[in-house]
């Protein structure tokens, strides 16, 4: 098959004139589009899946562009892959081989993966305490062989990804799609899953105030959970793109902020929320502050310092952007309590009483008309053309790139 093998020797690219940071470091990536041998059934009740289209993740992009932060030395995640691997693991496909002792699935299903390498996809029987209550992203057994070590789909030398012809699954971690739901919005399943399960865990008070730092494809995610779950709380946005904040203000925010300058960022989401502005120094403080959660998709110094500034008391910090360590000015968050929390992907979420797979609740709210994150596909580009698509995600102020994905159909 042919596939995007991240671990190779680099490839002489030149970057374009005047390139960014993320425009060099795509032209020095490892990975490179290599013929490999077809996937095999990892244990008997696998199956293969042919991808369709695929969304390129952030944390995706992030390890082909190496910007996990000059501080990202002593990475305990490294434990956890393996390599060569192929990445992609927001994945529509169609099933086209079933394993032996593969159940409920059906030859030519369309449907999404779930792309968790948990205790059932390695042949765990019994399982650890995360997955006996669903929480698949906090498995005990991720190294557990015969499958190499890697948390999901695409972090596993054995558990190739998306970004390929062909694609194995555990038969338990791929989700038949409702015939009502097109390629284009099935794709969003994985990272509306994520931002489901930061901000339901995480849940805003009624008639509060909440920021969403950062647009992409988990903040404009978690602006349309917002609306639709939680009708009102008031959301704030940080946007860094114009194709960001105009997706953000038809998804429903109630006030979009530019990220930059800092200190007119702070004054503004303080006087939106009600907080109180103090201080002489380059970033003032909010105290008492007046928004409740902060949903932090980007994890930067930046944003980090802004957040536990416009913080009230006691509010809450939910890490859920994947940027490496940073040094930042954290006393605001020890004087007000606030709470820093990670969040780590998803499983079973509980919704309006219901506790069932997050990318369940991500088709009955699609069918249910609740939730639409179709303008956020912004470009698709074939296998092929695997730089060119990078290439939108690295100059985003030119593109226009919100979410992008590799199209095999």
């Amino acid at each position: 098959m042919r596939a995007l093998l991240f671990g190779t020797p680099p490839e002489a690219i030149e970057p374009p004139a005047n390139a960014n940071t993320l425009q060099i470091a795509l032209a020095r990536t490892p990975m490179s589009l290599r013929d490999v041998p077809d996937p095999e059934f990892l244990l008997p009740d696998w199956v293969v899946a042919k991808p369709r289209i695929t969304g390129i993740c952030g944390s995706d992009s992030k390890q082909v562009f190496m910007d996990w932060g000059a501080m990202d030395l002593d990475n305990p995640m490294v434990d956890f892959s393996s390599f060569p691997h192929i990445l992609g693991h927001e994945v529509v496909a169609d099933v086209v081989a079933l394993g032996p002792e593969s159940e409920g699935l059906e030859l030519g299903q369309r449907v999404v993966l779930n792309p968790w390498l948990s205790c059932a996809p390695r042949g765990v029987r019994d399982l650890c305490p995360a997955c006996l209550v669903g929480d698949l992203s906090l498995c005990w057994n991720f190294r557990v062989p015969p499958i190499a070590p890697g948390i999901h789909s695409g972090t596993s030398k054995d558990a190739s990804g998306g970004y390929a012809t062909l694609m194995p699954a555990h038969d338990s971690m791929l989700f038949p799609v409702p015939a009502s739901i097109p390629d284009e919005l099935a794709v969003f399943a994985d990272p509306f899953a994520v931002s489901l399960h930061a901000v339901t865990r995480h849940a805003p008070s009624p008639n509060s105030k909440v920021l969403v730092y950062g647009a992409g494809a988990l903040g404009s995610s978690a602006i349309a959970i917002l609306r639709a779950l939680y009708p009102s709380v008031e959301v704030g946005v940080v946007a860094r793109f114009r194709a960001q904040a105009d997706l953000a203000k038809k998804l429903g925010a109630s006030r979009v902020f530019s990220h930059e300058p800092l200190t007119a960022l702070i004054e503004q989401i303080a006087n939106w929320s009600g907080g109180i502005l103090h201080g002489t120094h380059e970033l003032p403080m909010a105290y008492p502050g007046g928004v409740e959660v902060v949903y932090d998709t980007i994890s930067r110094k930046e944003s980090l310092e802004v957040s536990v500034r416009v913080l009230k008391a006691r509010g809450t910090l939910v890490k859920a952007g994947v940027h490496g360590p940073v040094k930042w000015e954290w006393t605001p968050m020890y004087f007000k309590e606030i709470a820093w929390v990670g969040s780590n992907a998803f499983g079973f979420e509980e919704v309006n009483g219901v506790r069932k797979h997050a990318i369940d609740h991500y088709f009955d709210l699609v069918t249910q008309g609740q939730i639409d994150l179709g303008p956020m596909l912004t470009h698709t580009f074939p296998l092929d053309d695997w730089r060119a698509a990078f290439g939108a995600l690295a100059d985003q102020e030119s593109s226009g790139a919100i979410k992008v994905a590799i199209d095999q159909r």
